[in-house]
């Protein structure tokens, strides 16, 4: 009855985020995720919609989109999946077009869970899109009309090109009764081990509903004084300021009760799952981590309400001097102890993912009308050359499975600052992250939330973090009197957290202490955080730029992942320095990867805190084992 009571405590939550975070922790989940891990195939797509996106006018598929649709569903179907190293399918649940409209989709989706769990398989259920297709919603219920999201004009915001497709209002009570019956179906009759909530990037517009609950919110969140000073003297008359200027205090909170109202919803969600069953996995679809905030996803409170989310970002490599990945995703799920979802279907890919992700490999193919492809949308069979990365994950889960990142520096992403700031100073933490991948520093990307956590990390780096609450400032000072060092690049604390300047900016105080730095104008500063590690970094690899590394640790053992994203061949004679623990002695080094069935012994040499070694070649993943004694 804990969950239980947990919803009933959650449910009224209207434009306020739960004050506890309902990520469940790692050693609560279900058994299965730790030992086994993700490996993904998915088809997602209902029939009925399939139709549609295709092309036709209506919703009645074809003899032959049928017959494909059955083989996609048959026990065939399921052992190819098998054969490829799959142990989880995300699947169909419902999309967008009404209980009636979907119903035959939705006994298809249980029918095809209980062939998946019966033959060893999880299951994640795609359980909302965020939309509802009016053709059909709007016959079944004519008052939804009243759920959709409106733009500034007043008109539904539709999906992209997609017409027939209107967001909804996640935080509308009839929204989320509405949501509460699809979770109780997917628990309870598909018996889904995930639930899957697409497209959570769309927040509140001008609909009357909106609006409602914005001037709640104003009248919630600030005294009377403050809301003088926004210009605020009748909430009644009160509009969503959809087309004011960034700078509008107003427009400002606005922005914030976006965030939250997004939060609040998603947390619902979860809520009302856990009480269904305490250990569901519960994800939604924000998108990755991007270069500056992006209203109305806030990843640092959004997050905080499930297990995992989705990236669906493009490609990545090393080409022309320059490394698109996804770390920054892998490093916010990491510090969020959530799993990132993502397309994997290159080597490369599933090296990042099994250095970075936690617990998952990502979707490794697609499997729409039982034709197995690489993603949504492409052609051609899944590649042959990711089969030995598969095989590593699953074989060797005990190098991957109970690690935590070893960091020696935090970066904190301001939600003020980067939602609030002038767009330079708001994407100063992303050319810091990138500098420090880069160049291999041993980092992770915080949040707010994590400020009263500081202790775990040698250094901190506020990158443009003009705008920072009065709470805020007070850990950063008690960081910096109990001895850890901050780098402050750019201004800091010129503001409070409403962006409203201070009469003294608020980290003055800690200017002149010796382990502050302060540099303006130099994006990266990482020479100046190798100062403030006294050039002494828990990790150093010397190696072309192109080569980038996580450090974890389990037991007993340090683990250096070495991921290659040049085109350009392997990289030779890589050396590596690892700081240990005090009073730690290295056994062994062990060198393991997809490249070679058994594992190399390495020769180190140990002085003091220092082992030194030096990997031979890194074709595209290697993982170096310092066990300890």
């Amino acid at each position: 009855m804990l969950f239980v009571s947990l919803y009933l405590i959650c449910a009224p939550l209207l434009g306020q985020v739960a004050p506890e975070s309902l990520t469940l922790p790692l050693d609560q989940r279900p058994a299965w995720v730790s030992r086994d891990g993700i490996v993904m195939a998915g088809s997602w797509e209902p029939l009925i919609f399939r139709v549609r996106r295709d092309g036709s006018p209506g919703y009645k598929p074809t003899p032959e989109q049928r017959r494909a649709y059955e083989r996609e569903h048959s026990a065939e179907m399921v052992r190819q999946l098998k054969s490829l190293g799959v142990n989880f399918v995300m699947m169909h649940c419902y999309k967008a077009f009404g209980l009636d409209a979907e119903r035959e989709s939705m006994a298809d989706a249980v029918k095809f869970a209980k062939r998946c769990h019966e033959a060893g398989l999880r299951v994640g259920v795609y359980n909302f899109s965020g939309t509802l297709g009016w053709e059909l919603f709007y016959k079944e219920f004519p008052q939804a009309k009243d759920w959709v999201v409106l733009d500034a004009n007043g008109q539904p915001v539709t999906y992209g090109g997609a017409t027939y497709r209107y967001y909804v209002n996640r935080n509308h009570p009839d929204v989320q009764a509405f949501l509460h019956r699809l979770v109780e179906f997917a628990v309870n009759e598909i018996r889904a081990d995930l639930l899957h909530f697409d497209n959570y990037h769309v927040g509140p517009g001008s609909e009357p509903s909106s609006a409602e609950r914005f001037r709640a919110y104003l009248g919630r969140t600030f005294t009377p004084e403050q809301r003088e000073r926004m210009g605020i003297t009748d909430l009644a008359a009160i509009t969503p300021p959809l087309k004011a200027p960034q700078d509008d205090p107003i427009r400002r909170a606005w922005i914030d009760f976006s965030c939250r109202s997004l939060a609040d919803s998603y947390y619902d969600l979860s809520c009302y799952a856990r009480s269904l069953r305490k250990d569901i996995l519960v994800e939604c679809n924000p998108g990755g981590v991007h270069a500056s905030l992006r209203v109305p996803v806030d990843h640092a409170r959004l997050l905080a309400g499930g297990e995992a989310f989705w990236d669906e970002s493009g490609r990545i490599g090393y080409d022309k001097d320059r490394l698109t990945s996804r770390i920054r995703t892998y490093k916010v799920a990491r510090r969020m102890d959530n799993i990132a979802f993502t397309y994997t279907t290159t080597p490369l890919e599933m090296a990042e993912a099994m250095a970075f992700n936690l617990d998952c490999l990502g979707c490794v193919c697609w499997f729409e009308y039982g034709r197995v492809t690489l993603k949504p949308g492409e052609k051609g069979p899944s590649s042959k050359d990711v089969t030995p990365f598969i095989r590593f994950f699953h074989n060797r889960r005990e190098l991957l499975r109970d690690a935590s990142v070893l960091a020696d520096v935090a970066v904190l992403r301001s939600f003020a600052s980067t939602a609030f700031a002038k767009p330079e100073l708001a994407a100063l933490p992303n050319a810091v992250e990138q500098a420090l991948i880069v160049n291999r520093v041993p980092f992770q990307i915080i949040y707010d939330r994590h400020l009263n956590d500081l202790k775990r990390y040698r250094a901190l780096v506020l990158p443009g973090c003009v705008a920072m609450s009065d709470p805020h400032i007070a850990l950063v000072k008690d960081y910096v009197g109990s001895g850890g060092r901050v780098l402050i690049v750019g201004p800091a604390a010129t503001h409070d957290e409403w962006m409203f300047p201070r009469d003294r900016p608020g980290l003055d105080g800690i200017a002149a202490s010796p382990g502050v730095i302060r540099i303006d104008g130099v994006p990266s500063g990482v020479e100046d955080v190798r100062k403030l590690l006294d050039d002494d970094p828990s990790l150093h690899v010397d190696a072309p730029a192109g080569l980038c590394t996580e450090l974890t640790r389990q037991a007993e053992r340090q683990l250096v992942h070495l991921v290659n994203y040049r085109p350009d061949g392997p990289v030779k004679d890589v050396r590596v320095r690892l700081r240990l623990p005090e009073g730690k002695q290295v056994r062994s080094v062990a060198l393991a990867g997809p490249s070679h069935d058994a594992d190399a012994t390495l020769p180190f040499e140990q002085k003091g805190r220092h082992v030194t070694f030096t990997v031979p070649s890194v074709e595209v993943y290697e993982i170096a084992v310092a066990s300890l004694e």
